[in-house]
């Protein structure tokens, strides 16, 4: 299952250099996560994402 961010976002950019899977990209307006190439960073506690976002909780969810 992957993640979604949603309208949250505040678009401070922490997240997208953090992906490994180079699925998170800018979108309109906030930043948009692939499906596709989103494996939640399998093998680890938390998604990369997850861990430095500032507003985790609301932002980036389960899709």
């Amino acid at each position: 299952m992957a993640r979604k961010i949603t309208s949250d976002c505040i678009n401070c950019g922490a997240c997208e250099p953090e992906c490994p899977n180079e699925a998170i990209t800018q979108g309109d307006e906030f930043y948009v996560i692939e499906a596709a190439k989103c494996d939640e960073c399998e093998g680890k506690d938390e998604p990369a994402c997850v861990a430095v976002c500032p507003v985790a909780d609301t932002a980036i969810v389960k899709a």
